[in-house]
């Protein structure tokens, strides 16, 4: 797919790009923080923390009170991103769907609600879920990575949803998707492609700029792990779902920019929801697999995080990164 037209910026956010003297208005990156926190949190936020993990996985994500609130605004932007649609596969009325990674489970909710004549399963390695659901839907503990147990050519519908460094063999996920496909099924992946780019050439062409060293870090983390970070660049999601047996692959991707900087009305907002995605899980981004996995005292972390947050305020930085999408359909003769 050909490259998406640049961002266009707004100067009432950004100022002059060219003169480095003229300041934008820094505060309009962080405006509606409260009306937007009120409105997604008034019925979805998830009371206490949870630190459970799988016997099975060590996952690099933080599933404190604080991540979780991220992940819901990052499912907000989404929705925003998608026309409000939660999934863009041509689903007609199914019967059996599963949210693989649910996380707080959000997914698996609104889904139930859109579909109340279906049967919704959310899976996680944590217990991190609501306990009030609609009555369609429901949660279990397990590692997708592991053999699946549910029944083979089972679900109408199976969602993977950023789960970008945990998973060890995509080929293998995508390939018992298609197991537990029903012929006709469809599969829908979702995935960051964690690089945050620029639409200021200035800091898109500088090697030693911290948008750069920040994605490096976690490449690198991910290949010592054998979790990778890189699903989502150069079209391994294609790939992988096309070589599991899947046809008809379509995939969309977005640019999605950090902070209210857009001219656009709609990425303006989603910049928004998406920069206090950043804000609340910035630190726990960092803190496993750089701290962790590479071995960077909690010193040298913090600094890091540091300049990343530095440069997400600077209004000319310009920050964005892709999102991608792909779905496809298991063949009627499978």
């Amino acid at each position: 797919m050909s490259a998406q037209e640049p961002i266009e910026f707004d100067p009432g956010v950004v100022g002059d790009l060219d003169d480095a003297s003229v300041r934008g208005d820094s505060s309009s990156l962080r405006e509606s923080t409260t009306s937007i926190t009120s409105s997604i949190y008034e019925y979805r936020t998830i009371h206490g923390r949870s630190y459970q993990s799988s016997k099975t996985t060590e996952y690099w994500a933080p599933t404190d009170n604080r991540h979780l609130e991220g992940n819901d605004v990052a499912h907000q932007y989404t929705l925003m991103l998608m026309n409000n649609n939660l999934f863009a596969a041509p689903l007609k009325d199914p019967k059996k769907i599963l949210d693989v990674g649910t996380g707080t489970g959000i997914w698996a909710i609104d889904i139930a609600d859109q579909f109340p004549d279906a049967e919704v399963i959310g899976t996680d390695i944590s217990a991190v879920q609501p306990s009030w659901v609609p009555s369609n839907c429901a949660f279990q503990i397990d590692d997708a990575q592991l053999d699946w147990t549910f029944k083979k050519d089972h679900f109408d519908f199976i969602h993977i949803r950023n789960l970008f460094g945990g998973i060890d063999d995509w080929p293998k996920l995508y390939k018992q998707a298609f197991a537990h496909l029903k012929p006709g099924g469809w599969i829908e992946s979702m995935e960051i492609d964690i690089q945050t780019r620029s639409e200021n050439p200035r800091v898109q062409n500088d090697p030693n700029h911290v948008f750069h060293k920040w994605c490096q870090l976690f490449w690198a983390a991910g290949e010592k792990t054998g979790r990778s970070f890189k699903i989502a660049r150069d079209g391994q999601m294609q790939k992988y779902i096309s070589e599991a047996g899947f046809v008809d692959v379509h995939h969309q991707w977005w640019k999605v920019p950090i902070g209210g900087w857009a001219q656009n009305p709609l990425l303006k907002q989603v910049g928004q929801y998406n920069g206090l995605y950043i804000d609340l899980s910035l630190d726990g981004f960092a803190v496993f697999p750089v701290g962790q996995i590479l071995g960077w005292t909690l010193e040298e972390v913090q600094e890091l995080v540091n300049s990343m947050r530095k440069e997400f305020a600077d209004p000319k930085s310009l920050p964005y990164y892709n999102l991608h999408l792909v779905y496809a359909r298991k063949p009627e003769s499978a």
